[in-house]
């Protein structure tokens, strides 16, 4: 691995440990075996060095969001094993645990890899409904968008609480409750 991937991967590994804010050059450096001259000679500064860990972890959650939503079986199966998917819950999620960060929040360039991965996974997972409402596999009347934006919910608020807790299974009861509300908008054959 040169330098400059050293460096996204160390900085990946840091935000999610530590945030933005608990992230230092020096620390990014420590752990990317870097100097500061190597830092500054691939990135402008610490900014642009999140910025391109972010993008990674972004991309990342999207393809592996992707591959599970794309999978066999019907919308709520498919749901379902993206909701199950192996995660460390405990770790938090790499991209939503930023937009608690107050300097991420408050950068329109930071933010913006996060606002554009929840608008997507959200729009995903609405077009998903839609199709399970489009072949009669969930009942007309469910809400996609709504759905969506409390699956989303669901998953963030799990890692939270599951943080919170130093649980996972708090994130699991999580997934199995919106699961059985989900099961409920199924419509029987």
């Amino acid at each position: 691995m040169d330098t400059r991937e050293r460096l996204i991967e160390s900085t990946r590994e840091l935000l999610r440990e530590r945030g933005y804010v608990g992230t230092s050059p020096k620390a990014i450096q420590a752990r990317a075996g870097a100097g500061q001259g190597s830092m500054y000679h691939h990135f402008d500064g610490k900014p642009a060095l999140a910025l391109a860990a972010l993008d990674r972890n972004a991309a990342e959650l999207r393809d592996r969001a992707e591959r599970t939503l794309d999978g066999r079986g019907g919308v709520v199966a498919r749901i379902g094993a993206y909701l199950r998917r192996e995660r460390d819950a405990l770790a938090g999620c790499p991209v939503g645990r930023l937009a608690q960060d107050p300097d991420v929040v408050a950068d329109p360039a930071l933010r913006a890899p996060v606002e554009e991965t929840f608008t997507w996974l959200t729009g995903r997972l609405t077009a998903l409904l839609d199709e399970g409402r489009e072949n009669g596999e969930l009942d007309g009347a469910l809400d996609p968008a709504a759905t969506a934006a409390a699956l989303v919910a669901v998953v963030q608020g799990g890692y939270v609480l599951a943080r919170a807790t130093e649980s996972a299974e708090v994130y699991a009861r999580a997934v199995d409750g919106m699961l059985a509300l989900l099961d409920r908008a199924r419509l029987k054959g």
